[in-house]
């Protein structure tokens, strides 16, 4: 069986990784954390120029149309440059759900505008109320042609900069819609909150906000279904951040501990810098074959609510534990914020806590296998 990733899909990930390396240097960082801009412009459109911003919209919008898994693999290579760039709520949260269920009309006027770095949308999946991001508390009330929508959604990617925010809200029978909120109307408040890893996000606050009913984007489809669709692909693209920002932090305490002397001997040669090395690499491969599993079975419409699940723990737990284990290998330098390594960590702990925690996983593993028996080998 060849494990190997397609042609096309080795091209993206090398593709980016010149991209990014290039342009998101440590001084380049340094310099937009100084300005506090809410991410990289020129990156952005360096990125667009190359149509990886369209690598899974569809041709006939502007787009490559390379499928989930070479979006994945440019994810991936966001995570080992922890570039400042929006990518995940653009292309993830935005452009694939508009791409797989948007209307003809929404998708000719906003899929060619997200391929060529011009539009950002994003999606408001998480909340205070509920920790379930598949039954969300946000309300909708249907009253005529519009929809009235009340509710507070947190830790929204990029909502300040997107022109459209997808919201997910239940409805008084019942069932889920998928509604597209625009900022700066009548009802919508947003605030901008701090995050770990300093990337723009907000808080979304929607008082009786009115949006046109063909503003739903699961008009012709189930809107649970719909919902469920972008958690999964959500949730394994940040999987898929993980596995690159963990990857290349252990790949720097690789490099430092063989570089760093003490006691006339590189620390890599001691046995217990060998042992926590080991630990962070067995946790880094994990994310590694679990993420993979994931984002392949989601990229050929295989079930997956499994297999996400256990991805989500790994990049939760096993992140957070390679990324600490990276830093307390660097020593006082791992803390040094004119070194790069601090920016890892930062990204690791926001991702272990997106949508849902390693012991929100576990829980939802041990419900399923208390309902369904363990599955089968």
């Amino acid at each position: 069986m060849d494990f190997s990733f397609q042609e096309e899909e080795q091209t993206v990930a090398e593709l980016a990784r010149k991209i990014l390396e290039d342009h998101a240097t440590n001084e380049r960082m340094q310099e937009l954390e100084a300005s506090e801009a809410p991410y990289d412009s020129k990156l952005w459109q360096a990125l667009a120029r190359s149509n990886l911003l369209g690598t899974a919209i569809p041709d006939a919008y502007g787009g490559s149309d390379l499928g989930f898994m070479s979006l994945c693999l440019l994810l991936q290579e966001v995570g080992r440059t922890v570039a400042p760039v929006p990518v995940f709520p653009a292309l993830v949260l935005g452009a694939l759900p508009l791409a797989q269920f948007g209307s003809e009309a929404q998708k000719k006027e906003w899929l060619p505008d997200i391929a060529s770095g011009e539009r950002i949308l994003t999606a408001a999946l998480s909340e205070f109320e509920s920790s379930d991001l598949l039954t969300p508390a946000t309300r909708a009330e249907i009253q005529g042609d519009e929809v009235c929508l009340t509710g507070i959604k947190t830790n929204v990617p990029c909502a300040e900069q997107a022109t459209q925010i997808l919201v997910p809200a239940s409805l008084e029978d019942g069932s889920i819609g998928l509604f597209y909120v625009e900022p700066g109307r009548d009802g919508v408040i947003l605030t901008a909150q701090k995050t770990s890893d300093g990337q723009p996000h907000a808080q979304l606050e929607l008082e009786r906000a009115r949006v046109a009913q063909d503003a739903r984007l699961d008009l012709r489809d189930d809107g649970a279904e719909v919902l469920r669709w972008l958690v999964d692909r959500a949730v394994a693209a940040r999987c898929m951040m993980q596995l690159g920002v963990t990857e290349r932090a252990l790949e720097m305490t690789a490099q430092y501990s063989r570089e760093r002397v003490q006691f006339d001997r590189p620390i890599g040669s001691f046995q217990a810098v060998h042992q926590r090395a080991a630990d962070a690499y067995i946790n880094v491969e994990g994310i590694r074959l679990s993420a993979l599993e994931a984002a392949w079975r989601l990229s050929q419409e295989l079930p997956v609510e499994e297999q996400v699940t256990v991805a989500k723990f790994w990049a939760a737990e096993g992140g957070q534990s390679a990324a600490y284990a990276c830093q307390h290998l660097h020593g006082g330098i791992g803390i040094d914020m004119d070194y790069p390594l601090h920016r890892y960590f930062t990204w690791a702990i926001q991702i272990e806590h997106e949508f849902g925690s390693a012991r929100h996983q576990l829980d939802r593993l041990g419900r399923e296998i208390a309902a369904h028996g363990l599955p089968a080998a």
